[in-house]
Parts: C-alpha cells; structure tokens; sequence
C-alpha cells in the first residue's frame, strides 16, 4: 500500500491553524511523520466507520470489498511469480520476472 504524504505546504497551513499565522518554514521531518500518521489515523477511523455502516445493511460483502479496494493488500511472491509465468508465457516478461520467479524458487524446500 502507497501511503501519500501531506505536502509541505498543507502540513504548514495545519501548523499554521494551530499555532496561528507565522509559520513560514518547511516543516521538519518529523513533524511531516506526524501528519502521516495522523491523516492515516484519520482515513482509518473512516473506513472503519464506513464499513461498520455497510455491515449493518448486509451481511458484509461491501465492506469486504470496500476495505479490500481502500486498503489492498501486496501479492505474495506465488502470485507475483504466477504472474510473471504468465507474462512469460506470452512472451510479454519484463526485466524483473526471471528475479521474481527466482526468488519464489529459493523460498521452496528441497
């Protein structure tokens, strides 16, 4: 999952919410970890929220689904290996499916 940071200059407009008109550097590392973090937290709370109201309605199918688009998860490297079988078997491989079937292979047991 990407998870996109605030850009310098809305972390800098929060600041300046908070702490009134005067900020005028570039927020530090840390405080632009912060927001991250907070703007995670946040988007969190909603889709909890979200799919508890979903869940409520039906029987969970659509927050199944919901939280699955909003919060997909990273193919293992079976499925990122099967992919590039696949791309190779079409003759369509790009340059890092022999690495990714390679590794997929060294995980296996003798």
């Amino acid at each position: 999952m990407t998870i996109h940071k605030p850009t310098p200059q809305l972390v800098r407009h929060w600041l300046n919410e908070f702490y009134g008109d005067g900020v005028s550097t570039a927020p530090g590392e840390m405080v632009v970890d912060i927001a991250t973090r907070a703007a995670q937290w946040g988007a969190d709370q909603e889709l909890k929220a979200c799919c508890g109201v979903l869940d409520d309605l039906n029987d969970g199918y659509w927050s199944k689904e919901l939280r699955a688009a909003r919060r997909p998860k990273p193919q293992s490297l079976k499925e990122q290996a099967l992919d590039a079988h696949n791309r190779m078997m079409a003759g369509k491989e790009t340059q890092d499916d022999w690495a990714i079937v390679r590794r997929a292979l060294e995980q296996l047991d003798d």
